[in-house]
């Protein structure tokens, strides 16, 4: 009986394709978790101030890109590179990523009917968002993909990671992607516990506050 075995180059290139594959999954994690935390940042921002739409976006896409660069800004700091040096790499690593994540985001909020409306006691909002989320992250994995595939994109940051910090560079957080999204999902099914305990507790209308809506 033949025993056919695999090609040491397939063998090499399903390796790659693997080993690209996970890195791109774990690159659109930690995009996604910095543009979460500018979004619903955002968000409150412009609800507490009673901003308007249009201005409320503004804010919530300024502030993901704000904490979208940030978050991939700690580790290269963390192995030594100033932060001139450390922002140039970030901006041509993530721009591209960050921009896919927060136009996908907003169309899908902007979409769904009253999101952009509920405020943060509603679960419409907290729903909402995490399908936005999860839309983004489906949208911007292939361009993450892309661009390690061709040295590109998060492959640019990928050699700095793990490096020994020196002096008071140990002082730097080392935020690990999984424990930035687990935070972030906690936060939001908090949000949404908290929004669903508000409906729960708001007493009903009466015929007369129901007959004048």
């Amino acid at each position: 009986m033949e025993h056919q075995t695999e090609h040491p180059t397939a063998q090499g290139e399903h390796h790659h394709m693997g080993s690209t594959n996970a890195m791109a999954i774990s690159a659109t994690l930690h995009c996604l978790t910095g543009c979460a935390i500018g979004e619903i940042l955002g968000l409150m921002i412009g609800t507490a101030l009673g901003l308007g739409t249009l201005a409320t976006i503004a804010i919530a896409v300024g502030l993901a890109f704000l904490f979208g660069y940030a978050l991939s800004t700690l580790p290269l700091l963390r192995a030594g590179l100033g932060l001139g040096a450390a922002l140039t790499v970030v901006l041509a690593a993530d721009t591209l990523s960050i921009a896919t994540m927060e136009l996908v985001d907003n169309l899908v909020m902007a979409v769904i009917p009253g999101a952009m409306e509920a405020g943060l006691v509603n679960p419409v909002f907290w729903l909402s968002m995490m399908l936005a989320l999860t839309v983004a992250f489906f949208a911007a994995w292939p361009v993450n993909r892309h661009l390690l595939a061709r040295g590109k994109g998060h492959a640019l940051t990928h050699g700095f990671h793990g490096a020994e910090p020196e002096g008071a560079r140990r002082f730097i957080p080392d935020l690990a992607t999984s424990t930035l999204v687990a935070a972030i999902v906690a936060f939001m099914l908090g949000g949404l516990v908290v929004s669903i305990a508000d409906e729960l507790e708001a007493p009903p209308e009466t015929g007369h506050a129901a007959a004048e809506r």
